[in-house]
Parts: structure tokens; C-alpha cells; sequence
């Protein structure tokens, strides 16, 4: 009997429903940890306020109202990889519970500095600082749980909606912020971020997630530090995304740095004018947020960048030359939505080129690249607008966004091949009766090849050499034998034996599909033959 059209189209809902903006927020677990994620974004974004509002009040130069925003976000620039590879070892959920805590205890400091009077402005961005290094513990360790709560066909959605998170944020907490610093003042603000960080540490401490240790005891942070860096330096298309993300925050982020100043400038400009000038970016992000799935059908990742930059940009004059709050208001609006559009494509193009057992490594550097823009160019436009003024500082800010990032679409060219990133268990890892405590381990693979197609082996070749250095590998080259052109060996070093064992952890579908494409070459009789040496001492 035929099937029914009933079926076909609750399958066809069914399908709609888990690829819809909202799909992720079904699972509990998510949305738990997604509400988390707001209330500790709203915590960065009071204080950021609160603390560039203060500043202005201290020391109200250009200058030192931008290095608010370089202090908190330099320690995300210095701090990133570590964290991230902290964030591959450790248990994540414990990790990202004590980030929650830190940045109350920080909060809490803050606030009590206030209320005594002891405040100055190389304090208060020492304390940015220290705030910082929450942020740049806790980011990495967030986007690396963010896959195991959803399936693969909702991880855009997912992303999209910390967007949301992020920006609704963006509106709730400079609104907070600015009523209660027009009410009460700036301690209170910090008093409820610790209150609000302390109950979301509690959120995460109650869920329940098992973390699996490796058989083979926790990896060194230095190796795995250097593992990270190799991984990301191989990969072309995290390249790619690195370049774009850093050029977008070095140029976007003189908006935000100077926005203190521009609400000043503004007729009738206080706390409520930047309070409205942030909601109004926040609420143009928001929307955006909502409708990535439906841009992302409709433009390429090279044209929707290159569209957001320019979206930017002319936002940004609009802002830096707008004759009062309603001009000013759409234009913040406008630039919300360039910003989330290009940060949101960028960061999925990240997370899709990252396998499980590098992603909170591969999320810091993408992050370090972010944060690290960010407060170069808060500094760099601050320092700017002191010399030529506010207005000609964002005015040069976006052109000279613009042609850089049409230069970088030229020359750093991104292919958008995705590959099938899934761990692999079809590579057994080799078993020794007596493993070698100390030493490197140097393996040798010898190839039998037709040498009429030894320039399409030795191209495969480089894809090998960048799979073998991104897992790990510490050296690597190929050798054709002089005599017998048929002989072709491959070789490389791992640091220890088990370094060279948990590369077969390591192992996913677009490296087993790579070995596969090696193995069509091989016109021996017998396997590859392959041969395991220790480099004594």
C-alpha cells in the first residue's frame, strides 16, 4: 500500500521545525545553559557600560575612555589559547562554573571600590582588565559545549541564537545599566553583576554532564597548546576566517569605542542617549540574528561579509555625523545588524572547520583574533580621535574597513569546502609490548606508485603533509627514492608515544577519506608497508 501524503508532510514539518531559528531552545539542556549565556553576556555588557560611563566622569579624553574597552578585552588576545586548550583537557562544565565566579568576585571588588571612593582611572582598567580574564576563560569553553548540545543540522541556528543572547543582552544590559547608574549610580550596577554571575556559576554546577577522561591521561597544556596552533595554521579555511574576523573588529570596534563620546556630543546627550544608542545596536542585531538562515540561503559567505562590512561602515558615518538621536538611532540600528551578520557567519565557518578535539583550542585563537582587533582598534581610534577628532577618526575607521576587507576577499581566498569533521574509529592505534617511555617516535610509510602519476601523488601529498602537522605531527617530508621512482616514503615525527597514540583519537571521516584517496595510488601487491622507529636520546 502506497504511503500517505499525511506522513510525507508531518516529515516535511518535522524537517522545517529542527532547521527553524528556533529548534535548539526544544532541547532542556540547551536552553538552560542558552539562558545562562544571557544572563552572563548582560553581566559583560553592564559592566562595560557602567565602566566606560565611569570613566568618562574620571578622565573624560578620548584616549583613556577606548582603553576601557582595549583593557577588557586584551586578556581574551592573551589569554585565549590557554584557556582554550585548558577547555579541551578539563572538565568543561567545571571549567566554565568557576569563570561564573571569578567574574563575581571581580564584580564584587568593583563595586566596593565605588562606594569607598578609591576609584582612578588606571584602577578602574586594571580592574577591566581582570573582568577580562573572565571573559577569556569562559568564551572558548561556551563554544566548544555549544555542538554537544545539538544536533550538526541545528549548530547554525544554535549559534545564531547566542547571537540573540548576545545582543539581547546588548539591549538589556546597557538599559539596566543606564537606569540604575541615572537612579542609584555605578556601584549598583557592578553589585548586581555579581549577584547575576554568582546565580548563573550555580546553573552550571547543577548540570549534569559526564566528562570522559582519555585513557591515555591528560594531555600537557604546552602540547596541547602547540597542537591547537598547528591545527589552525594547516587549516585553510580557518585562516581565511581569522583574516576577515580580525579586519571586521579592527575597524567595527571605533563605533563602539567612541560611542561614550558621540552620545556626549549629541544635543541633550547623558546616560540615557548612550543607554538608546547601545539598545538601538542591540535591537538591530537581535532582528538580524533571527533572519541568518533565510539570508544565508540567499547570499554566499564572501558576499554576505562583504555586504555586512559595507553595511558597517556606512552605519558608522551615519552615527559619527547624525545631527541629533533620531538619525542616530537607525543608523546604530542598521549597524546591530551588520555586525551580527558578519560575527555570526564567521563564527559558524569556524565551528564547522573544527573537529570535536580542537574546538575550544580552535574557538580561542578565532577568539584571540576577535578580542585582540577589538582592543587594537579601540586603542588605535582612540589614539586617532585625539588627533583629528571623533567624527574624521570613525569616518577613516570606515573606508579604510572597507578596502581592507575587499583586498583580503582577493587574497585570502576561502574555498567553503566542508568536510565531514566526525571522529573516526576505523584507525586502530598500534599496540607496543614494550612502549618507549621517552624519545620520539618517527614513522615511515613507503608507497608503491605508477611514476607516470607522481605529480598528482606528490599534490596529494601536501594535503597529507597539512593532516599529519594539523594532528600533531612535529616534522614532516617525503622522499622519492633516487634509483626506483616507483618508491615513494612518507615520514614523520610525533613527540612521544603518546602523543603519537592520541593521534588516533584524533583521527575524523575527511582523514580517513584522505588515507583512502593515498591507498588508490598504491599499486603494490602488499599495503603500504609501514614502519615505527624511537629517536634515542
Amino acid at each position: 500500500m502506497p504511503d500517505s501524503p499525511q506522513p510525507a508532510s508531518s516529515a516535511a514539518r518535522k524537517a522545517e521545525e529542527s532547521h527553524s531559528a528556533f529548534a535548539p531552545l526544544a532541547s532542556p539542556i540547551f536552553r538552560r545553559l542558552w539562558l545562562t549565556w544571557l544572563a552572563a553576556n548582560t553581566t559583560m555588557w553592564m559592566n562595560d557600560v557602567a565602566g566606560a560611563w565611569l570613566m568618562s566622569s574620571l578622565s573624560p579624553t578620548p584616549l583613556w575612555v577606548a582603553l576601557v574597552q582595549s583593557a577588557s578585552t586584551l586578556p581574551v588576545f592573551l589569554l585565549g589559547l590557554p584557556s582554550g586548550a585548558l577547555a579541551d583537557i578539563l572538565d568543561r562544565r567545571r571549567f566554565l562554573m568557576m569563570t561564573q565566579f571569578w567574574v563575581a568576585g571581580v564584580a564584587t571588588i568593583i563595586c566596593i571600590t565605588v562606594v569607598m571612593g578609591w576609584m582612578t582611572p588606571p584602577l578602574l582598567l586594571a580592574l577591566a582588565f581582570c573582568n577580562g580574564v573572565g571573559l577569556a576563560m569562559r568564551w572558548p569553553v561556551f563554544a566548544a559545549i555549544v555542538p554537544e548540545l545539538v544536533p550538526r543540522v541545528q549548530l547554525a541556528s544554535a549559534l545564531a541564537l547566542n547571537g540573540v543572547s548576545m545582543n539581547a543582552s546588548r539591549i538589556i544590559g546597557p538599559l539596566v545599566a543606564g537606569a540604575l547608574i541615572a537612579s542609584f549610580g555605578t556601584a549598583w550596577v557592578f553589585a548586581l553583576n555579581a549577584c547575576l554571575s554568582i546565580t548563573a556559576g550555580i546553573v552550571v554546577m547543577r548540570w549534569k554532564r559526564e566528562h570522559i577522561e582519555s585513557p591515555l591521561g591528560r594531555e600537557r597544556l604546552a602540547s596541547a597548546m602547540r597542537v591547537g596552533v598547528q591545527f589552525v595554521w594547516q587549516s585553510g579555511r580557518m585562516r581565511a576566517v581569522l583574516v576577515r574576523i580580525a579586519l571586521f573588529f579592527l575597524h567595527s570596534t571605533a563605533l563602539l569605542a567612541l560611542l561614550p563620546l558621540v552620545a556626549r556630543s549629541l544635543p541633550g546627550g547623558q546616560a540615557g542617549t548612550f543607554t538608546v544608542l547601545l539598545a538601538s545596536m542591540g535591537a538591530g542585531a537581535v532582528f538580524a540574528a533571527l533572519q541568518m538562515q533565510r539570508v544565508r540561503r540567499l547570499l554566499p559567505l564572501q558576499s554576505l561579509i562583504f555586504a555586512g562590512t559595507a553595511m558597517q561602515a556606512a552605519a558608522t558615518v551615519v552615527v559619527a555625523f547624525a545631527p541629533n538621536i533620531y538619525v542616530a538611532v537607525p543608523g546604530m540600528f542598521f549597524g546591530g545588524m551588520a555586525w551580527i551578520s558578519v560575527a555570526n557567519s564567521l563564527t559558524v565557518a569556524a565551528q564547522m572547520a573544527l573537529p570535536d578535539w580542537v574546538r575550544a583550542r580552535g574557538m580561542s585563537i578565532y577568539q584571540m583574533a576577535l578580542m585582540g582587533s577589538t582592543a587594537a582598534g579601540a586603542a588605535l581610534w582612540g589614539q586617532v580621535a585625539n588627533s583629528v577628532g571623533i567624527h574624521d577618526a570613525l569616518l577613516a575607521a570606515a573606508i579604510s574597513g572597507v578596502v581592507l576587507m575587499f583586498i583580503a576577499q582577493r587574497l585570502v581566498v576561502d574555498r567553503g569546502i566542508e568536510e565531514d569533521l566526525s571522529p573516526s574509529r576505523v584507525l586502530k592505534a598500534p599496540h607496543a609490548d614494550t612502549p618507549p617511555r621517552a624519545g620520539r617516535i618517527l614513522v615511515s610509510i613507503e608507497y608503491r606508485i605508477d611514476p607516470a602519476r607522481a605529480v598528482e601523488f606528490m599534490a596529494l601529498m601536501e594535503e597529507s603533509r597539512r593532516g599529519r602537522i594539523g594532528q600533531g605531527a612535529t616534522d614532516w617530508q617525503v622522499m622519492q627514492d633516487l634509483y626506483d621512482p616507483s618508491l615513494v616514503v612518507e615520514q614523520y615525527s610525533d613527540p612521544s608515544w603518546t602523543e603519537h597514540l592520541r593521534r588516533f583519537d584524533r583521527v575524523t571521516a575527511a582523514d580517513v577519506r584522505l588515507r583512502d584517496r593515498r591507498l588508490a595510488f598504491h599499486v603494490g601487491e602488499d599495503p603500504p608497508v609501514v614502519r615505527r622507529f624511537v629517536v634515542e636520546r
